[in-house]
């Protein structure tokens, strides 16, 4: 018996090394924009682009190499979507923490969160929050994704009469991005692999013509990682007006994480009796992943929903996820092609995905209000107020007080009570 064999074995799953390898080809297609998205956004908080490119493909490289050996799963991990956006634009530069204390923030959540899948508390935790508040988080992130991509490729612009209104359309770099857009979106349509990583690198070849940016290259050897490993400030993260970042963190982590291990194991075939325990393998590899991100310099990693596009290829074991992997470490030597990828390249990549995750709209029960006027407070407050952990708070409070003035306490779980509680005493504390 070989060592693919005898490691992942895919006789037992009936699948070949041929269809793993492209179907690890195939996520890591779908998901690489990140290498140039995360840098951009982290970038803009004051961490150094070169040292967040190598974090984010060595934190990618490794998680999913620990999802494939430990857990033989073919899913594959890195930093996510939306939480980096959080970290970046609502901690750093809105709430005014330091980076530092940032990384300090997602460090500590991700303690939080080894500790409740290590206790099996993860699932008790998941049940306790209501479905249309799970819901709300995707789309709020969706929402606060889109603002920022918008304004990143210069269609929204700020107005001190409307605070926000439409930008100079005239601009090369808007025509560029609603142009990259478009591409994504047809592209996307016709199943082509790699689409969003096909709009960024056209958007930034597009800059080098019509942008005034400068080519620098391709391959380098990878940046020092030294800036930001170690950098995290844990005592800075465990003060009181950083706390509530911890939570909403690990919140987010929670649902975000295990919606798509499910998901897509679901997919793939995996939830069935006899192959369970690897389920909770992948939890605690994932759970592992957001620490060690942490240390490395980067916001949360988590696993990537794209990874349901290896599985539509035929991946079923870990061997698909070790090829992601390997892809993740040869991306570190393309350092000098990160660096030139401008704001409005990235924008149609984080508006693509925004209008994605809007998507779980449809989920909501909107005839009972005290469930959809929640759920629509917290993905409404996220962009409005430009902080996901404030649509968490005035989302947990309101679903508290409705249920509470309408007869329908005891819908309630307590675990609903004790966040929607701590969220309070910190907005009458505290303050906002």
């Amino acid at each position: 018996m070989n060592w693919t064999e005898r490691v992942f074995k895919l006789n037992e799953h009936g699948t070949n090394i041929k269809t793993e390898l492209i179907a690890g080809l195939t996520t890591f297609l779908t998901m690489a924009y990140i290498i140039f998205v995360n840098p951009s956004i982290l970038g803009d908080a004051g961490m150094p682009k070169g040292s967040v490119f190598v974090a984010t493909c060595l934190i990618a490289a490794l998680g999913t190499t620990i999802m494939a050996l430990y857990a033989n799963y073919p899913i594959a991990l890195a930093p996510g979507m939306g939480l980096n956006a959080y970290f970046a634009y609502g901690v750093v530069l809105h709430m005014g923490f330091t980076w530092q204390a940032a990384l300090g923030a997602v460090f500590v959540s991700g303690c939080l969160f080894l500790i409740v899948t290590l206790f099996g508390l993860r699932e008790l935790i998941i049940k306790g929050i209501p479905q249309s508040i799970r819901i709300s988080i995707t789309v709020g992130i969706g929402l606060f994704l889109a603002l920022i991509a918008l304004k990143s490729a210069g269609i929204v612009a700020k107005s001190d009469a409307t605070f926000v209104t439409l930008g100079d359309l005239h601009t090369p770099q808007v025509v560029m991005a609603s142009l990259g857009f478009l591409l994504i979106v047809v592209l996307d349509r016709l199943k082509v692999p790699g689409a969003i990583l096909i709009g960024i690198v056209s958007v930034t070849i597009a800059s080098f013509f019509f942008g005034g940016n400068e080519f620098k290259g391709i391959f380098s050897a990878p940046p020092s990682i030294e800036p930001t490993f170690l950098h995290l400030d844990i005592k800075g993260a465990l003060t009181g007006g950083i706390l509530n970042v911890v939570l909403v963190f690990f919140l987010v982590e929670l649902f975000d994480a295990t919606g798509t291990l499910m998901g897509v194991a679901k997919r793939a075939g995996l939830l069935v009796p006899g192959r369970m325990e690897r389920l909770n393998k992948s939890l605690l590899a994932d759970s592992g992943a957001i620490f060690a991100g942490s240390l490395l310099g980067t916001s949360s990693t988590t696993a990537y929903v794209e990874s349901a596009a290896g599985v539509q290829a035929g991946g079923r074991t870990g061997l698909t996820a070790l090829t992601v992997a390997v892809l993740f470490l040869g991306c570190l030597f393309l350092a000098p092609l990160a660096g030139v990828v401008p704001a409005y390249a990235t924008a149609p990549a984080l508006f693509f995905v925004a209008c994605l995750m809007l998507r779980e709209l449809t989920e909501i029960e909107w005839d009972e209000t005290t469930e959809a006027v929640p759920a629509a407070v917290t993905a409404l407050l996220m962009p409005f107020t430009y902080s996901v952990a404030n649509g968490l708070a005035f989302g947990f409070i309101t679903y508290a007080v409705l249920k509470l003035f309408t007869g329908k306490s005891k819908e309630v779980h307590w675990m609903v009570w004790l966040i929607g509680g701590v969220f309070l005493f910190k907005f009458i504390y505290i303050g906002g």
